[in-house]
């Protein structure tokens, strides 16, 4: 059997592994479908730390080997590839009483051919309904962090909501916002096939950051009022002024992006002063979260998981390519390393 893993940085390839028996209170999946993070995960197959940026910093970097993945202990040719699988339980543990053989679930786990979960008391192993869609299925982990997004961004009905960047965030952010009740939903990125799904599921806009003031356009859409919610999701120095210019006054910048180090030249500038932003910072897997208790992480994912079993959130159209196992390691570089504009989120089909 065979597992995707990096096996050196940005090296990805197929080994073989022999599959083990479970305990008493696992599961083993037959997986049939996968899905890699296009995130924090590439970080870690780069090789480089999330808090060291080569440009910017070489003296700190020399401290803090890149390629061995000091940061995150990562160790190259075992270090598995993969976020969210799909697939049929086939063999379960003498304790197990929740799941039967022949169930169809979704949990996390990495892109192989069989995943051995706990399947006691693990309520991120997720039945799935007959007819569920597995598309849907395999964006679990970014929908709860688009949740939290909106969440953190207050977003109510009648509001006017801006999204930045739309990846598998930001394009289920512009769903949650519209179907929140948000009467002006915005949505900013400088790929025009991705603001072609933005528009087809709820965007009423939107921008390209290339060539555009996007704060200006914003103002104008809102007649000259701004928007009362900006949700970050790019990371982008940029991105962020521009927010600052598209803001209404007193309005919440929910910043969901890992950020890089902001350039030279950065400037938060008269906006930030006169329309008195106020920046949140939010994070599904932060606990506890500021509407906690009401609010934890396990009730973000189990809401997530509703909606997205409910048909209430359509995530079709973020799922591509889908290549096979076969074709999974020259893919995963060129999609989600090399060139992530061409793949909002990569699909596996085994």
């Amino acid at each position: 059997m065979k597992k995707l893993v990096a096996l050196e940085p940005r090296v990805a390839g197929l080994v073989e592994y022999e599959d083990r028996a479970v305990a008493r209170d696992e599961a083993k999946i037959k997986v049939v479908f996968a899905s890699p993070k296009h995130g924090t995960e590439v970080v870690d197959f780069r090789g480089v730390s999330p808090f060291i940026d080569e440009e910017f910093n070489e003296e700190w970097n020399m401290f803090m080997p890149r390629a061995e993945g000091a940061a995150r202990g990562i160790v190259f040719g075992e270090f598995q590839l993969g976020n969210m699988v799909v697939g049929e339980i086939v063999e379960i543990g003498a304790d197990v009483t929740e799941y039967a053989i022949g169930d169809m679930v979704c949990t996390y786990g990495p892109i192989m051919e069989t995943v051995i979960v706990k399947a006691v008391g693990n309520y991120k192993l997720r039945k799935m309904p007959e007819g569920a869609s597995w598309k849907n299925a395999v964006c679990y982990d970014p929908a709860q962090f688009a949740m939290s997004g909106v969440r953190e961004a207050h977003v109510r009905a009648g509001d006017y909501v801006v999204v930045v960047g739309l990846g598998a965030i930001g394009q289920i952010a512009i769903q949650l916002a519209k179907k929140a009740g948000a009467s002006i939903v915005i949505g900013v990125d400088p790929l025009e096939h991705r603001r072609e799904i933005a528009l087809r599921h709820g965007a009423d806009a939107c921008f390209s950051p290339i060539g555009t003031d996007v704060g200006y356009e914003v103002k104008k859409l809102t007649g000259k009022l701004g928007a009362d919610s900006i949700i970050e999701t790019s990371g982008n120095g940029q991105a962020l002024e521009a927010a600052l210019r598209g803001i209404a006054y007193g309005g919440i910048i929910s910043y969901v992006a890992f950020a890089k180090p902001f350039p030279e030249g950065f400037n938060l500038g008269r906006e930030a002063h006169f329309n008195n932003a106020k920046i949140v910072f939010a994070r599904a897997s932060s606990e506890p979260n500021p509407d906690y208790p009401r609010w934890n992480r396990k009730r973000i994912e189990e809401t997530c998981w509703e909606l997205l079993m409910n048909g209430y959130l359509d995530c079709e159209d973020l799922i591509d390519p889908i290549v096979n196992l076969s074709e999974s390691a020259d893919a995963y570089m060129k999609y989600v390393d090399q060139q992530p504009d061409l793949s909002i989120k990569m699909g596996i089909e085994l």
